[in-house]
């Protein structure tokens, strides 16, 4: 999987940079190209002798190679790898990342890379817990950086929480998951569904719900992060979406969803519908505003389409098809029986139980449903984490595809 591949790992000046050499000499071992660019705190920690021995080339710290003005053009080197891993990544570098300061030239490098970009967090685990630190992991998750989490275990100052850079074994695991997942999802024609209906009651009120459409276009984001084609089914939220590879369908009603979504999913690979979309649409629709002194007797309701049903009934033997479940309680029998009667591949489940999942918050704790009676779950984490967790239980179900 990573032979001929043009690999940079980025050091920054944090202990766990002991582990690196390692960890290059597993991916020349592998069959990678590997150039080792380092911060000049790194150096305090491991020698660039060491990595250049190990890596067959040069160690690159500065812009000009001291002695010879030779000049190290980030921006060639960008474009010269498939990807790029920075392990260990500091807090303070971390912090520059998340505000795309470039103040050496591995920062620099960074900004100018067009390849993905792994990080690996390592600090003292009360460093890993912090606000600021949570936030700026969100932050190059949400830019398109793929976050390998860190391990618990002992830390350098003798404390034990997580916050422990993995092995080398584990990293160069994680980079060749990386490519081999990478490539399952690549040019993949994606529909997703996301944000609530509103359905009019008059020119001025609606029914809706609480959607914020959060965790739909976290997974647009990680599903273009991916090589994947999206066309996102938007309902009404307050979200922005403005990124290459998602092409949004704004819609208002269940009606409408209904047939933006009918109508892509004939051409669309996998379809993962996150939508809260309304069951009851009203019957009649005032043309003018209702007067609170006329008053309203009742409002008659109808059931709008079912679009996760039609699509279940449409779905090719070639096709995902993923639904959502909040549930509020007996969760796990009523996401399975949503799972089978709907002919799904896999259900997300979550419930309005847990504190921090459901609406308007940006973390979620899901359960994974499969057709195959598998199930998996996950903690609570943020939605953009979440999201590429709902991704690999995808991908593994495309993997197993005849």
């Amino acid at each position: 999987m990573l032979k001929g591949k043009k690999i940079i790992v980025g050091i920054t000046g944090g202990i766990a940079a002991y582990k690196i050499p390692l960890l290059v000499r597993l991916l020349k071992k592998e069959g990678a190209e590997v150039q080792v660019v380092m911060t000049s705190f790194a150096k305090e920690f491991v020698t660039p002798l060491t990595l250049a021995t190990v890596s067959g080339r040069p160690v690159l710290t500065d812009f000009f190679d001291k002695g010879d003005g030779t000049w190290n053009s980030h921006v060639d080197l960008g474009l010269w790898a498939d990807a790029m891993i920075i392990a260990p990544l500091t807090a303070n570098s971390m912090a520059k990342m998340s505000v795309g300061m470039a103040d050496n030239f591995l920062m620099t490098l960074v900004l100018s890379a067009r390849c993905p970009i792994l990080f690996a967090p390592s600090m003292d685990f009360d460093m890993f817990q912090h606000p600021t630190t949570t936030e700026n992991i969100k932050k190059l998750q949400l830019l398109g950086y793929h976050y390998i989490e860190p391990a618990s275990g002992e830390l350098a100052s003798g404390l034990t929480g997580p916050g422990r850079l993995k092995e080398p074994e584990e990293l160069l695991a994680e980079i060749s998951f990386f490519f081999e997942q990478g490539l399952i999802l690549r040019g993949k024609k994606i529909l997703i569904s996301a944000g609530p209906t509103y359905e009019p009651i008059d020119p001025v009120r609606f029914i809706g719900n609480r959607s914020s459409g959060k965790m739909g276009l976290a997974l647009a984001k990680a599903f273009s992060a991916k090589g994947a084609e999206v066309e996102l089914v938007l309902g009404p939220v307050s979200l922005k979406v403005d990124l290459p590879g998602i092409h949004v369908v704004p819609v208002n009603t269940a009606e409408e969803m209904y047939h933006a979504c009918t109508k892509a999913f004939e051409k669309v690979d996998i379809a993962v519908m996150t939508a809260a979309v309304a069951d009851f649409t009203p019957v009649n629709v005032a043309s003018e505003k209702i007067k609170k002194e006329k008053g309203i007797e009742k409002i008659e309701l109808k059931p709008t389409p079912d679009i996760l049903a039609s699509l279940g009934k449409a779905k090719r033997d070639n096709q995902i098809l993923v639904g959502f479940a909040l549930e509020t309680d007996d969760e796990f029998s009523n996401a399975k029986k949503k799972l089978e009667r709907k002919n799904l591949d896999m259900i997300v489940l979550n419930s309005l139980k847990d504190e921090g999942a459901g609406f308007g918050v940006d973390t979620n704790k899901i359960t994974v449903l499969k057709k195959d009676g598998t199930s998996s779950s996950f903690p609570l984490k943020t939605k953009d984490s979440i999201a590429f967790d709902i991704l690999s239980e995808i991908e593994n179900l495309i993997g197993g595809m005849p």
